[in-house]
């Protein structure tokens, strides 16, 4: 339940309403903590994010639900949100900037020999990946030497449309380029997955199935039934410990608790004082960034891509935009696609639409350029997310100060998609990583 004001004391004091802190919040309720929610935005869910448009309802943000994400599709079932399978039904466009193809399958058509390069590329990360458990990616064998690399070395010796195929997957999956990387920390993330295609395909992957009404409505619809205060329009700014007691001061006021978690990315979390400081921690935090992704929504009055037999999945290693997928609401009343401008382009981003458009022009013809509506979400502008998908770790981060990410300080937990063992930087990630930060303050309560 959504309230006005902080009370002046709880077991609990939980910074976030998005699913990592609902889910820490629910769990400590449930083993009789009293507890409130702090959140910096005027509404809750974090980086799930829905509005409408047009005749539907769309995700500016986290969106899709895969096999193997059980807590996020029994949270569902447990609200009431239904799900509805993402359309994948047709043939699908590599555009390689020099020209558009249609193609069949998971791996974009490249010639003979680029695409024998590309499947051996992905068999080496997945033997790679399996060698890195997610939950302690330093304790892989090489692990150092791992960690001083970036993916983009992994690539360096593929041909030019091969590695651009692959820049365009680590892109839309973390908002940066694979230079900018961890190649440890890349595969720990992927391994928390299910792997590199897992992560990359619709049917049988993360992006299988999607919200009826967006992903926002589960945090919407749990806030509802939370036995528990959540105060929105809070920001943060400072987490103080003294005598077994922690402060937590936001723009709304104080609350002193027992314990705290603080669920909120590792960007956002290095913005917050903490007293006594965190050494350790401040520096690994300070070191990740978030990703850069632009999500645009472009609803039409008619699905035309579908009337000609195609799925509407894009790959281009051109920008702006550089993936694309069918984005119709689930009763069809309102077609749409969704595209993510990602990493550089992303950053250089001006607002300025016309390119996208002209990009779906090229890619399906005239009655691309006259969408009834565009959405347009620049996450790198969000001030309480700063980026989107997720926060990365650049080479060095893991090996000098990994170790920190999900350690307490004193009675300070932490929680948040990046800091999950399972489905790391996804929806799913975030309730694994709200429950495992429950069970923590549980124990010390």
């Amino acid at each position: 339940m959504i309230v006005p004001d902080l009370p002046a004391r709880v077991d609990v004091a939980v910074v976030g309403a998005g699913l990592a802190g609902l889910a820490a919040a629910e769990h400590l309720r449930a083993a009789g903590a009293s507890v409130v929610v702090v959140e910096a935005r005027d509404r809750v869910g974090g980086r799930a994010w829905s509005e409408a448009l047009g005749r539907g309802r769309f995700d500016r943000g986290g969106q899709w639900l895969g096999p193997g994400q059980d807590r996020l599709a029994a949270l569902a079932d447990r609200l009431g949100v239904a799900t509805f399978a993402t359309w994948s039904t047709g043939q699908k466009l590599l555009d390689d900037g020099e020209r558009v193809r249609r193609y069949a399958g998971d791996v974009p058509t490249l010639g003979p020999l680029e695409l024998l390069q590309l499947h051996l590329a992905i068999r080496r990360v997945d033997r790679l990946t399996a060698r890195v458990p997610a939950a302690d990616p330093l304790a892989a064998p090489r692990a150092a030497a791992l960690d001083a690399r970036t993916v983009a070395d992994l690539a360096r010796h593929l041909p030019r449309r091969v590695r651009g195929v692959l820049d365009v997957a680590v892109g839309a999956i973390f908002g940066v380029t694979p230079a900018e990387l961890s190649l440890l920390w890349f595969l720990a993330y992927l391994r928390a997955g299910g792997g590199l295609m897992n992560l990359s395909t619709i049917a049988g992957g993360a992006q299988e199935r999607r919200f009826v009404g967006g992903a926002q409505t589960l945090a919407e619809r749990w806030v509802e039934r939370l036995d528990a205060p959540v105060v929105t329009a809070a920001p943060v700014r400072r987490v103080r410990q003294r005598d077994g007691e922690v402060v937590v001061t936001s723009d709304r006021g104080a609350v002193a608790a027992r314990a705290a978690v603080i669920a909120v990315p590792p960007p956002l979390a290095a913005t917050i004082d903490l007293e006594p400081a965190a050494p350790a921690r401040a520096q690994l935090v300070q070191r990740t960034a978030m990703g850069a992704i632009v999500k645009v929504v472009v609803a039409y009055e008619r699905a035309f891509w579908r009337e000609r037999g195609l799925s509407g999945e894009v790959v281009s290693t051109r920008g702006p935009l550089s993936v694309l997928f069918d984005n119709t609401s689930h009763d069809g009343r309102q077609p749409a696609l969704v595209g993510f401008v990602q990493a550089g382009p992303a950053r250089r981003w001006n607002g300025d639409a016309a390119p996208v458009v002209a990009q779906l022009v090229r890619w399906f013809g005239a009655e691309a350029a006259a969408p009834q509506d565009l959405a347009i979400t620049d996450w790198c502008a969000e001030p309480w997310s700063r980026g989107c998908p997720v926060a990365v770790m650049p080479p060095g981060a893991l090996t000098t100060a990994g170790t920190t990410l999900r350690q307490p300080v004193g009675r300070v937990h932490f929680a948040g998609t990046e800091t999950a063992t399972a489905w790391t930087g996804y929806l799913e990630g975030a309730l694994e990583s709200g429950e495992r930060a429950a069970r923590e303050v549980v124990r010390v309560l």
